[in-house]
Order: structure tokens, then sequence, then C-alpha cells
């Protein structure tokens, strides 16, 4: 729209000064965001994956939070104890996470997805004052899918910045699942989401 040709990674530099997700989004699939140390190399770029995988997203409220995601981790790096341990432990998490990736392996994406994003609410909940995303029905959720992969389903969860629930799971098995937390958590709203493709530019008039 401003008459620029960019490249995707200034693409993503670009997306980034507005949201840290957006420089993300700009690609499809799996992405990693560089953290980097200056505009320039803080971008994302997409990484390689076979894996049939997707997202069962379980809405539980949809009211604005309390505290917005950024001011929550301004608040979190400023005063909470654990913060310096969860961004180390993070570093450590994503090269599971990659090598998990390359590997084809799940359950150790699972595992790792789910114990960083439980770290990261921990590491919320310890800011001071403290901040609590989690509705009863957040902790309803974890344990109905701690209880369906006993079962033998692979499921894991992930939690944003808020109350919401979001399952990694096979593709392939994924409406099965929706169909289970439909049934273990009645009241909800329960969808599928696979991973899509980056944005795109449509030639043709504004609307």
């Amino acid at each position: 729209a401003a008459g620029m040709n960019l490249d995707d990674r200034a693409l993503s530099r670009l997306a980034r000064r507005g949201s840290g997700s957006a420089t993300r989004s700009v690609f499809g699939g799996l992405v990693l965001w560089n953290a980097g140390h200056d505009d320039a190399s803080s971008y994302a770029e997409p990484v390689a994956c076979e894996m049939d995988l997707a997202m069962v997203v379980v809405v539980l409220s949809q009211r604005y939070k309390p505290i917005s995601s950024t001011r929550a981790m301004r608040a979190t790096m400023a005063t909470s104890p654990l913060f310096p341990a969860w961004v180390e432990a993070s570093r450590g998490d994503l090269q599971v996470a990659l090598d998990a990736v390359r590997t084809g392996d799940l359950e150790r994406l699972g595992e790792v997805v789910e114990g960083n994003a439980l770290g990261m609410h921990a590491t919320m909940i310890a800011t001071r004052p403290g901040i609590v995303y989690w509705l009863p029905q957040t902790v309803a959720a974890l344990h109905a899918i701690r209880a369906m992969r006993e079962e033998g389903l692979p499921v894991w969860a992930t939690i944003d910045a808020g109350p919401n629930v979001k399952v990694l799971t096979e593709g392939a098995r994924a409406e099965e699942v929706a169909a289970a937390l439909r049934d273990r958590l009645p009241g909800t709203t329960v969808s599928v989401r696979y991973p899509g493709g980056g944005v795109r530019i449509e030639e043709g008039p504004c609307p």
C-alpha cells in the first residue's frame, strides 16, 4: 500500500515494530523469531517442518484481559524473581523444540512446548503484584488435556498471556481431539486450526 518493495526479512522487521507476533505472521507454517541485538538482526524466518501438526483452540473467555500482554511482560521483567531463570530455560527449550521438529518427534516437541508455557505463567504469577490470567476453567482444561494424554491421545497444552488454552496435536487426529475436549469441557468454544500460509499482496482496488 505504501509502494514499498520489501523482501520477507525486511517485511518481518517492519511488522515487528507494530507487534512481535506480526513478525512471525509474515511467514506460513512454523516460524522462528530471532531475538537479535538491534533492529537489523531481530526478524523471523520459517522453520522447515514435515510434521503433521494442528492446534485445537479452546476459548474459555472472550473478555478483554485485565492487563495487556505488553504491560504484563514489562512488569514481569521488572519484578518477578523467576524471570531470569525462565529466560535461561527458554534458550534450552528452543533448541530442544527445533531438534524435535527436525527429527519429527511430536512427543518431545509437545513436552517442551507445554513446559515452557507453564513456566511463563509461573513467572507472571510470581510478579509483584502477581499477574494471574488463568480462570478455574483454564485449570480444568489443563487437567482434561493431561487425562486425555494418559489415555493415549497426542495432546499438549500451551497458553498465551490470557486464560484460553491451545492444544498441540497431530493434524490427522485434530477433529478427534476437538470432540474429546467438547465432551470434557462443556460450554466452551473449541475449534481446529491448521498451519496456514504467509502474508500476500493481492492486486486490486481498495474496498
